[in-house]
């Protein structure tokens, strides 16, 4: 009962909820937003109106998740006024300038235009219409920009100094800050994940389609075009993932460390599975590539790097990490998730290979009932692996909630103790996570209802839906729309066969 009664851990268990499920929704609306703009220059290319309903099936997908996306971002902004007041008056001074220019240059950018896109199509001409799909995705990844610029800055500081008093970061240098050790690589690894979940969620859907024997020319052109973005994303993966190692290596020694399990210096192997024993300090597995990840971080297997006990021993990092609170840090559990992340990213990475070749291998996958099952499942591969990397990098980086890096200005450092209100008790805490797992059950109940009701009804065009797309200026035309439209649903007649 100690874990109810420690305000620390609350608050950290609080704004992990909060923070995860968040990141249940930016991906998908990141990911999906690249899907929307794609296939809306495909509309505008052609001007048929299968096109049409293709692009306006994945504005609604998209606009749903966007919409649970903005409610719980809001929610975590809020929390550092609360139960995070200490840690905001600390942060204050770096922090507003990153989160006012993510509300006022990407939030408004992509709001205003998403507007376009939802009533619209009308109203604008084509090529507005097709810029704002375009600047809505690219809204959204000048969000992600800053808010990872936010979250870069506690892990590797920059650009700031210690107030006389010692109880602020005061801001000296916005670029520096900005552009802080780990921005970049952080920057890139991050929203290519996320581009990553929206093409396993669109090829998901169009597995579906295939399986269904419904909707089967626009399900085709969904894989196409989903296998082809997750392959090059997962590709490019591969290189963000050693520039965030790389990164991680030469900043922050002791997550580093925790990552794989190293309580001594050494080159350190690369596990595929294990268990952090933490009272032996062994790593226990059945499996291990000696040098592995030194490789993976440096280039050479040779590269022997500091583990928790050598980075204790060093003083570097005073009172706050030494040899006898080695034993509190969750290790394990900084190792599982990391591991985690490494397996679904092998998953993704065949499950890629394989949609693409059966895809463009003469369309072979409308018939590989075992392909399909496993696309429609693929989505929980990037889902786990973002949300493990996430586990890793905030658990990975206690006791501090900034980190002092090895690059940071002396001083600038908070330990997530120190980060908390005094003012905000144990059981108003336990009340707050209670009651937001309830609503948030309640909320992504609403929204997968809702999501998997768009995908049940798929890329139908009735005549109403016909007016939005221009197409209902007369009998004629809403007929000659409906005609196109059942070719392209292909929806399954009475006897079984799919009509044409």
């Amino acid at each position: 009962m100690d874990f109810f009664s420690d305000p620390v851990l609350l608050s950290r268990l609080q704004f992990a909820l909060t923070a995860m499920y968040h990141f249940i929704f930016v991906p998908l609306s990141i990911g999906l937003g690249l899907i929307v703009a794609i296939f809306e220059t495909k509309y505008y290319r052609s001007g048929k109106p299968e096109d049409a309903s293709a692009s306006r099936f994945w504005i609604k997908v998209f606009t749903a998740t966007f919409a649970l996306g903005v409610a719980t971002g809001i929610t975590m902004e809020f929390s550092f006024g609360t139960n995070w007041a200490d840690y905001a008056r600390f942060v204050g001074d770096i922090f507003g300038a990153p989160l006012a220019a993510e509300a006022l240059l990407a939030f408004f950018l992509e709001s205003v235009f998403l507007g376009v896109l939802l009533f619209g199509r009308n109203k604008v001409g084509k090529k507005f219409y097709l810029v704002s799909a375009w600047l809505v995705w690219f809204g959204s990844c000048l969000s992600a920009l800053w808010i990872i610029i936010a979250n870069s800055w506690m892990q590797t500081p920059a650009g700031a100094e210690l107030s006389a008093d010692g109880t602020a970061a005061i801001l000296t240098d916005f670029f520096a800050a900005a552009f802080n050790a780990t921005t970049i690589p952080r920057y890139l690894h991050t929203v290519d994940s996320l581009l990553i979940m929206g093409a396993f969620m669109a090829l998901a859907i169009g597995a579906y389609y295939l399986k269904k024997g419904v909707h089967k020319e626009f399900a085709m052109r969904t894989v196409r075009v989903a296998s082809v973005i997750a392959l090059v994303t997962s590709c490019l993966m591969i290189v963000f993932a050693h520039q965030s190692a790389v990164v991680v290596a030469d900043e922050q020694p002791t997550k580093f460390a925790m990552m794989e399990g190293a309580y001594e210096g050494e080159a350190m192997p690369l596990y595929a599975l294990g268990w952090v024993d933490e009272e032996s300090q062994e790593v226990i597995t059945p499996f291990a590539i000696p040098g592995g990840t030194s490789f993976l971080a440096s280039g050479t297997f040779d590269k022997e790097y500091p583990g928790l006990n050598d980075l204790a021993e060093s003083g570097m990092y005073g009172d706050a990490f030494t040899k006898e609170t080695i034993d509190t840090l969750p290790v394990n559990t900084v190792f599982q998730s990391y591991h985690l992340m490494v397996i679904m990213f092998g998953l993704i990475f065949i499950t890629a290979i394989l949609a693409l070749i059966f895809t463009y291998k003469k369309g072979r996958i409308a018939s590989m009932r075992w392909l399909q099952n496993l696309v429609i499942i693929s989505p929980l591969f990037p889902f786990l692996a973002i949300q493990a990397g996430w586990v890793t990098a905030e658990i990975g980086r206690q006791p501090w909630v900034v980190y002092p890096a090895t690059s940071s200005p002396d001083g600038i450092s908070l330990a997530t103790s120190d980060a908390i209100s005094l003012s905000v008790s144990s059981p108003e805490l336990v009340i707050t996570v209670v009651l937001f797992t309830l609503i948030y059950l309640f909320l992504i109940v609403g929204w997968a209802r809702i999501v998997i009701q768009l995908i049940k009804k798929g890329p139908h065009m009735d005549e109403n839906e016909s007016l939005l797309f221009g197409f209902g200026k007369n009998k004629n035309a809403v007929e000659g729309a409906s005609a196109a439209q059942g070719s392209f649903t292909s929806q399954p007649s009475s006897s079984g066969k799919d009509s044409e």
